[in-house]
């Protein structure tokens, strides 16, 4: 496995966490290569200069996007960082003598240009089998449309290799990578383990006293990253509109990965509406699993609050239907196509609070077991359509195939 990052509750470590309990339920090893390495992402190699978080790739970043045109200098930068990067990744497939390449997210998502460009430049060199599992696009983030790289992201993001397979997280951008690539990929959904369960009940009552939240406070649980397209405002817009100072919005991830301007902002929006918001990070838990960790915190939840504008799929909201929770949801675009036809039953909005969602809440607030059924019924689609069989019905066959494919 090879990213830029395996660590924390983003979507990407989640995801590839569970690809690597499939293959090692099947009898497969799997070693992982990052910028930085959590605990659980062992055996592996950690070369601090993947991450997309450096000095540096923050600097090719911000001289590569927002404009058509790089220097040469940057040209010459990007050659570099390709250079330095391309031998610890060979080391680290002859030292752990990798047979099958698994890119997550890194041949996909141009937040790491040079580690994108030394992956596909290996992999050529060597001709090794790789299955990318793409999470997102460039095409699909509205801060890479403008870019000075196009000679990069089409030999990169994604490359067209000999012995390589794909994997998408929703069915339009199966389409879209068909539509501009002309490659057929595996649809593979973001998935829970519904066919055990939870390995724990989750101890709200700790979470909310590590919160510092009373125990009859109404808690909206924002399980997502701070980053504008998770839609944090409108779970603001919410709380202020259910007018209640028992309400408290408490979102689970640290900020910084794009910045801490949307930061700020929420809190300038939190203030001006009367809302108490607060940033309770997951991982200052110590000791804890991921699993237990999130257990934790949608036990504590009265309400999971999942209104994204965009999303690659939707990992937060699976983990509200596996650890049984009700949702409040924006009807973004994957939810429309990939999950609502599945037949979950959620509170919708379509873009912004309509009082019709706003008494929905209400309601479910006032008589949360009246949700009950709608809880129970998410679960059953849950265990059907998302659960770890999707991963041994999909991924493993593509395993196998890239691997039989000859040199």
């Amino acid at each position: 496995m090879i990213s830029t990052r395996f660590n924390g509750l983003d979507g990407v470590s989640l995801e590839s966490s569970k690809v690597a309990d499939v293959l090692a339920e099947a009898g497969h090893q799997v070693s992982w290569f990052a910028g930085e390495l959590g605990p659980g992402f062992s055996p592996g190699r950690l070369h601090p200069h993947a991450h997309f978080e450096t000095e540096a790739n923050r600097q090719l970043e911000a001289a590569c996007f927002g404009t058509s045109t790089r220097s040469p200098q940057i040209s010459s930068a990007i050659r570099a960082a390709t250079d330095e990067l391309k031998p610890a990744l060979r080391s680290f497939i002859d030292d752990f003598d990798i047979d099958v390449v698994i890119a997550q997210n890194v041949l996909c998502l141009p937040m790491q240009l040079p580690l994108g460009m030394a992956i596909t430049e290996v992999l050529a060199e060597r001709d090794m089998p790789v299955v990318a599992h793409h999470h997102d696009f460039s095409w699909e983030r509205e801060r890479f449309a403008i870019h000075a790289v196009p000679d990069i992201l089409g030999a990169a993001f994604p490359p067209l290799l000999h012995r390589m397979r794909h994997v998408v997280i929703q069915s339009s951008a199966a389409e879209e990578l068909r539509r501009r690539r002309g490659v057929e990929a595996t649809l593979l959904p973001n998935v829970m383990d519904f066919e055990r369960g939870p390995g724990q009940t989750g101890d709200g009552s700790a979470f909310r006293l590590h919160a510092g939240l009373a125990d009859d406070d109404i808690v909206l649980l924002q399980p997502t990253r701070v980053i504008p397209r998770k839609g944090i405002e409108i779970t603001l817009d919410l709380a202020g509109a259910l007018a209640d100072p028992r309400v408290k919005v408490v979102i689970t991830h640290p900020e910084g990965d794009e910045g801490h301007d949307y930061g700020q902002a929420l809190r300038a929006q939190a203030g001006a509406l009367g809302v108490d918001l607060r940033f309770v990070a997951t991982q200052q838990f110590e000791g804890q699993s991921r699993e237990g960790a999130l257990a934790d915190a949608y036990a504590a939840a009265d309400l999971v609050c999942f209104p994204s504008l965009y999303e690659g799929f939707g990992n937060a909201l699976l983990e509200a239907f596996f650890y049984r929770r009700p949702v409040f949801v924006n009807r973004y675009s994957a939810y429309v196509s990939d999950i609502a036809p599945t037949g979950v039953q959620c509170i919708e909005v379509d873009g912004g609070l309509d009082p019709v969602a706003v008494d929905e809440v209400q309601r479910l607030l006032e008589h949360p077991a009246e949700w009950k059924e709608a809880i129970d019924v998410n679960y059953e689609i849950g265990r059907r359509e998302f659960s770890y069989q999707v991963i041994r019905d999909r991924f493993l066959p593509l395993v196998a195939e890239v691997a039989a494919v000859p040199a």
